[in-house]
């Protein structure tokens, strides 16, 4: 029997380890559909939404190495794919998103559902072409997933509808994927030279990125033999963190004091495996040197003494013999000890739970992560839950962190945990929800149940848009537009079919996690957080607190005077930061 294009696609992507694709289906993606149906090695996965799919392709292939896939129908299923390939691509992991699409006989006639896929993929893929002939698909096909795998990004594949249900032709390519492994070190000359800065100089610091993702070893004999401390970002936590006598936490607007002024206080900041876009973090008064995997990004956040292009792991093993070992760890004791007063502050905060539909954030999240099991895969939303999970989610080596944390969205922590929970069943996995980006993507709660996803899911209900309110404040403006009304998540998610707990009772937080989590089944938790918690930089500038102090003077004048006591209130325990 001949085979249609439809099911020779759904063939080759299973033959390429692909397990699952994520899409709402439509006119145009039915004979995929179809395709899925009758192959017994990949699954359809039904979203409410096509960005909740996009998400969920992106959280599985950073978890499993292996491509994603996503699916959208002609038009709207474009558009809605776009928000969730946009982080896919930012975040470096490898997706496939199938764009099915009109007839190939009625392009550029404005027909109905029509769009350009071509313009409309371009910036969020490596590769974006249209399908037209049978002859000419397996050819995309096969480019498509060997660029996603060896760019780790997004590839689309436009595929008309009239030819997803034609006739195969015989196949003159390749039908399954080739992943390579390239070992890149700097030259040796490079190396040296790098040495003799090294050498020279006493007060170094490493800063870390996500690059440093299996170099953890390395990092720490660096470390030591420089007497370096290590700082690291949010991306990178998870793989530098543990275990690591030389860590002290890390900077930007996420960090904490000890990360920010190890930098500052170096003579050399070694950036290893990090694109941190930050600038103003970065010192530009001392000697940086960055080693990247990708040479393109040498030297575009920071003026760079020595920028080299090699893999952290294996440069750093080229790199230790060549280094003298420090004798004098008066740099890094220094640091060690200003990291040490402040996780005390940290776990000060902690220590205040609040009050009743004002609970402290900070203490629910050391909650949390007390709780969570040593090999949880944590999904943060954008926000004020990236703050607490930065500050008191702790790496065990074991653990991952899923966020937007390139391209900053709001709305991907529950769409992340479904991609984590269907790649990864025999792992706890925990969705840190804002109830801003929740309400974004309320209805795949229902994805959820239909698919018995043992998913934790946690509201930090603070009825607001806490980040923008943050930094309407800091900008001398009082907070406008930024108060939420919610639903009451947890019966929402009962009425889903999950089981759904309120919290305000700052009491009964860890009772009602430890129960939630005990639960064989999903579970919302909707806690009432204080919408006036603070999260502080690493370092308070003047204009900060003039701008603060001008927003909370619009907001007396204006007859608020309540929630500038209520903000004072909430955040006495900073003011030691401040002065």
């Amino acid at each position: 029997m001949a085979k249609k294009i439809a099911d020779q696609l759904i063939e080759t992507l299973a033959a390429t380890g692909i397990e699952r694709i994520y899409a709402v289906t439509g006119d145009s993606l039915n004979e995929v559909n179809e395709a899925v149906r009758k192959n017994d090695k990949i699954k359809w996965i039904h979203v409410r939404h096509e960005e909740t799919g996009a998400y969920a392709a992106g959280a599985e292939a950073q978890l499993t190495g292996h491509p994603g896939c996503c699916a959208g129908s002609s038009g709207p299923g474009h558009v809605h794919l776009i928000n969730g390939l946009y982080d896919a691509q930012r975040s470096g992991a490898p997706v496939i998103a199938i764009a099915s699409a009109i007839p190939t006989y009625e392009f550029g006639t404005e027909y109905f559902q029509e769009t350009n896929t071509i313009k409309l993929f371009n910036d969020c893929s490596y590769y974006n072409e249209v399908a037209t002939t049978p002859k000419q698909f397996p050819r995309i096909l096969q480019s498509a997933i060997q660029t996603a795998i060896t760019r780790k990004g997004v590839s689309v594949i436009g595929l008309p509808g009239d030819l997803a249900k034609a006739t195969s032709a015989s196949v003159d390519s390749s039908t399954h994927a080739y992943p390579t492994k390239s070992e890149i070190c700097p030259a040796e000359e490079d190396l040296a030279q790098l040495a003799d800065l090294l050498n020279k100089h006493e007060r170094i610091t490493l800063f870390c990125g996500i690059g440093c993702r299996g170099a953890h070893e390395e990092v720490i004999a660096l470390s030591e033999k420089l007497n370096a401390p290590v700082v690291y970002t949010f991306k990178g936590k998870m793989d530098v963190q543990y275990e690591n006598p030389y860590e002290v936490g890390m900077t930007g607007l996420l960090g904490m004091p000890s990360g920010y002024y190890s930098m500052h206080e170096a003579e050399v900041l070694v950036m290893l495996g990090t694109d941190f876009p930050y600038s103003a973090f970065l010192p530009d008064d001392i000697k940086i040197v960055q080693i990247d995997i990708k040479p393109e990004r040498l030297g575009r956040r920071a003026k760079l003494a020595i920028g080299l292009c090699g893999d952290v792991k294996m440069t750093i093993q080229a790199l230790l013999r060549m280094l003298n070992p420090k004798t004098n760890d008066s740099f890094l004791v220094k640091q060690l000890k200003r990291y040490e007063g402040v996780k005390k502050d940290l776990a000060a905060y902690t220590e205040d739970k609040g009050e009743t539909n004002k609970i402290h954030p900070e203490y629910v999240m050391s909650e949390i992560d007390k709780l969570a099991s040593d090999d949880a895969i944590f999904t943060v939303d954008t926000g004020m839950t990236c703050v607490w999970g930065a500050r008191y989610l702790q790496a065990t080596g074991k653990r991952h962190m899923l966020g937007s944390f390139n391209h900053g969205s709001m709305a991907n922590a529950l769409p992340q945990a479904i991609g984590a929970a269907l790649a990864c069943p025999e792992r706890q996995v925990i969705a840190l929800c804002g109830d801003g980006g929740l309400s974004m993507t309320l209805g795949d709660l229902q994805t959820v149940v239909q698919y018995k996803l043992p998913i934790k899911i946690i509201v930090f209900n603070n009825r607001s848009l806490g980040m923008v309110k943050l930094e309407m404040e800091v900008d001398g403006l009082p907070d406008w537009q930024t108060d939420m009304l919610n639903p009451n998540f947890a019966q929402v998610a009962e009425a889903m079919g999950m089981t759904g707990f309120n919290v305000s009772d700052p009491e009964e937080v860890l009772t009602t996690l430890y129960n939630a989590f005990e639960i064989d089944g999903p579970v919302l938790i909707n806690i009432m957080t204080d919408p006036n918690a603070l999260a502080m930089p690493p370092k308070i500038e003047l204009g900060q607190m003039v701008g603060f102090a001008q927003s909370m003077y619009k907001l007396l004048i204006n007859g608020r005077t309540q929630e500038v006591i209520d903000t004072i209130n909430s955040n006495y325990k900073h003011i030691r930061e401040v002065f």
